[in-house]
């Protein structure tokens, strides 16, 4: 049976979410804040873990580095209320396997430890990056749909002329 940390401070979803898991045949381990799951981690060395991205005492991405450094083949999944991408992009780049928005159930979170092997090693294509002009384009059709077509309020967003922002525009996308 797997060993799980589940860290979050909201008593109810952690509650809920570790009856869940634990029927889902884990071992749950339970903690409310960074300095309780630190505790835990003197002697536990889990094989998953649930982190808050917001706690008591640190963030999910402190405890990410903390675990790391004391049991770096734990699979750990972010869970957050406040998502966004630039979040998402540094619990990636601190080693999380997955990173899902609350309200989330146990099988979204089980899936999130699953998903990221399977994605890599199903991915064979190249990745092609989109070229100056096919960024910048969308970058402008972005801002003007941001701003419900208003070109002159997308123009000054932009930091261009309105005029050049209307050439850009008569061009076809790249």
């Amino acid at each position: 049976m797997p060993t799980l940390l589940l860290v979050d401070d909201d008593e109810m979803l952690r509650e809920r979410m570790g009856r869940a898991l634990a029927a889902r045949d884990h071992e749950v381990i339970e903690a409310a804040s960074y300095d309780e799951a630190a505790a835990e981690l003197e002697t536990l060395r889990p094989d998953r873990a649930v982190l808050d991205l917001k706690m008591p005492g640190g963030s999910g991405l402190a405890l990410l580095r903390l675990l790391r450094e004391r049991s770096p083949d734990t699979k750990v999944v972010m869970l957050t209320g406040y998502g966004s991408i630039a979040n998402a992009v540094d619990a990636m780049r601190e080693g999380a396997v997955g990173y899902i928005t609350k309200p989330a159930d146990a099988d979204q979170v089980l899936a999130a430890f699953e998903a990221s092997p399977a994605l890599h090693a199903e991915t064979t294509e190249e990745f092609h990056p989109p070229s100056l002009a096919e960024a910048e384009w969308n970058h402008i059709q972005q801002v003007l749909a941001d701003c419900d077509g208003n070109l002159s309020r997308a123009s000054a967003l932009l930091g261009i002329p309105r005029r050049t922002l209307q050439r850009k525009l008569k061009k076809l996308a790249p």
